[in-house]
């Protein structure tokens, strides 16, 4: 009868604490972000997302990305385009989480360069206005701040508040925005 027990409460233990281990250092992962840049154009400015993250030690890790984001300037009926197209690197700290990564909270800060493109190059509208910011190559940092929380020992579910400051553009400096994402570690 002993022997039962004894294998009963090996059993139970390997269940207990068979998790995987995550966030292991040089772990790659594939993630796939989209979200909105202002609360009241919702669904007509976004951004997606495609990037690439290499694990450090103590949950840090690194981050590629590139990113396209759409937004829509009114002039009178009209609604101008501009879109940018944009990579970055950068690295993320690792702030809180409990002891298993199940759910962590990061801060990353990295460095973008891009190109911005207003009404897809076309300075002359439909009333003879003339548009006078023009297409520029863009560069600047970002930051992000990501609630992170993991679904299976693969998939990472993914909520980011994050802002982008950029020089050499006519336009906005400042880019907050809010998004969702899904990652997928190998």
């Amino acid at each position: 009868m002993k022997k039962y027990i004894y294998t009963m409460m090996l059993i139970l233990m390997g269940i207990t604490l068979a998790q995987a281990q995550r966030m292991l250092p040089k772990q790659k992962g594939l993630e796939v972000n989209t979200g909105i840049l202002s609360a009241d154009r919702i669904g007509d400015d976004y951004y997606i997302n495609i990037g690439m993250t290499v694990n450090g030690k103590n949950g840090n890790y690194q981050l590629w990305a590139l990113e396209y984001t759409q937004q829509f300037h009114n002039y009178k009926e009209l609604s101008i385009p501009v879109e940018t197209y944009t990579a970055e690197g950068g690295y993320s700290f690792f702030l809180l989480g409990d002891a298993r990564k199940n759910i962590t909270l990061n801060a990353a800060i990295t460095g973008v360069f891009g190109y911005e493109s207003i009404n897809r190059g076309e300075a002359m509208l439909y009333d003879g206005a003339k548009i006078l910011n023009e297409d520029h190559f863009i560069y600047g940092a970002g930051g992000r701040l990501s609630f992170e929380m993991y679904l299976s020992d693969r998939f990472v579910l993914l909520l980011q508040g994050r802002t982008k400051v950029f020089w050499g553009t006519d336009l906005q400096q400042f880019r907050p925005s809010a998004g969702v994402g899904l990652r997928f570690n190998f």
